[in-house]
């Protein structure tokens, strides 16, 4: 990569680590906000509820709707809506206008990396491109894994809103150096909105959004339920689940940056189907390894870690290829981030209703690894219909 599309990724890559620590700092603070505007936690949640949806469900809409030919404008002003948005959560005085505010971020936050990926694919070159895709989403999985911890200790001593702050901060400088540096973006045709939503009837296409789901409702889903599991006695009965969730998140990081190079060098749908075997296999190991002994899960779970947070790099490295001839290939992004959302949501039912029936843990787990099998079958027609 030339040195100003290269400081341009990782300038998006900051932006996506903010947005990282968005995402997920707001269930963190749900005890915070509960006390400072008085509301019951289960209120205080709907904020992380609010963010998502309107991430999942607002983000491609807008997408769909930005001109092709104002992709550079687009970026910035997504970025600019998502820090406006937490400076005004930090600010607000009522609970209604913070979860309001929560919304108007989610939908910045989702445009913004849909369009950040789109936006380095295309002053990257395409042999590099997987690496720079990969940087964004690592910067991601770096505001997850430390940003959130952090802002958490922040929020602690100086108040909820001092993570808003950070989170704002860190988007004002991406904003700053991305407005002084990203290059100018390849214009897109300006295609009718029924043109672009096309997509939904295009098989390749669907069948890459249709593993991403079947991805994050195995992956994310079981990530809800990891603490219920770690903590039943067939598991162990841990009691501190911290150092779990660290060894996931870091594996997080590590899969999302070394699987660039591997989808610049190898076919992108082989890759993903070496990811899904992969996620199944972690999760039916789970409750094996758990039986034997706690500590054991530790290898699993840095496993699905990475594979998990991989997954996106090769997906929407392809989306970009087979959609961008097309003029949708922001929308193709933004549909994916909306398929982890939902696949999320779906993987976090299951669970609950797994719980509710009074099934062994372990059953979450093996149902989880089950669906990756299943996202692993679908990928593997994928791959045999791209090889012909």
């Amino acid at each position: 990569m030339a040195d100003q599309s290269r400081l341009s990724v990782y300038l998006v890559a900051l932006g996506a680590f903010a947005l990282g620590m968005a995402s997920y700092v707001t269930a963190g603070l749900i005890p915070l906000i509960g006390d400072a505007f008085s509301v019951s936690a289960a209120t205080a949640a709907q904020l992380v509820t609010a963010f998502t949806l309107a991430y999942g469900l607002g983000s491609p809409v807008v997408v769909a709707l930005l001109p092709g030919h104002h992709q550079r404008v687009g970026l910035l002003l997504a970025l600019a809506v998502f820090i406006v948005a937490n400076i005004a959560s930090a600010l607000a005085t009522s609970f209604i206008s913070l979860a309001i505010w929560r919304a108007v971020a989610g939908v910045g936050a989702g445009v913004y990396l849909a369009m950040g990926i789109a936006a380095s694919a295309a002053i990257t070159p395409e042999v590099n491109r997987g690496k720079a895709i990969a940087i964004i989403m690592g910067g991601m999985a770096s505001g997850t894994v430390l940003g959130v911890p952090f802002s958490l200790l922040l929020a602690e001593r100086f108040g909820w809103a001092s993570a808003m702050w950070l989170i704002s901060v860190l988007g004002i400088i991406a904003y700053a150096g991305l407005h002084a540096k990203l290059p100018a973006l390849p214009s897109m045709p300006s295609l009718p909105l029924a043109r672009k939503l096309a997509i939904l009837k295009a098989p390749h296409a669907m069948a890459i959004l249709a593993v991403s789901l079947l991805g994050a409702v195995a992956s994310l889903g079981m990530y809800t339920f990891i603490a219920p599991f770690m903590a039943a006695t067939e598991s162990g009965a841990v009691q501190s689940i911290t150092g779990y969730l660290w060894v996931w998140g870091i594996g997080g990081v590590v899969g999302s940056f070394l699987i660039g190079p591997l989808v610049d060098r190898f076919i992108g749908p082989v890759i993903t189907l070496a990811i899904m075997l992969l996620l199944s296999l972690a999760l039916i190991a789970l409750p094996v390894t758990a039986s034997v002994h706690p500590l054991l899960t530790l290898l699993p779970i840095a496993l699905w870690g990475a594979v998990g947070w991989a997954l996106q790099v090769p997906q929407n490295n392809e989306l970009i290829r087979t959609r961008q001839p097309h003029g949708d290939g922001n929308l193709a992004v933004a549909l994916n981030e909306s398929a982890l959302y939902l696949g999320s949501a779906i993987g976090a039912a299951s669970g609950g209703i797994i719980l509710a029936l009074q099934l062994p843990v372990s059953t979450l787990a093996i149902g989880a690894g089950v669906v990756a099998a299943v996202g692993a079958a679908t990928q593997l027609i994928i791959v045999m219909r791209t090889k012909r």
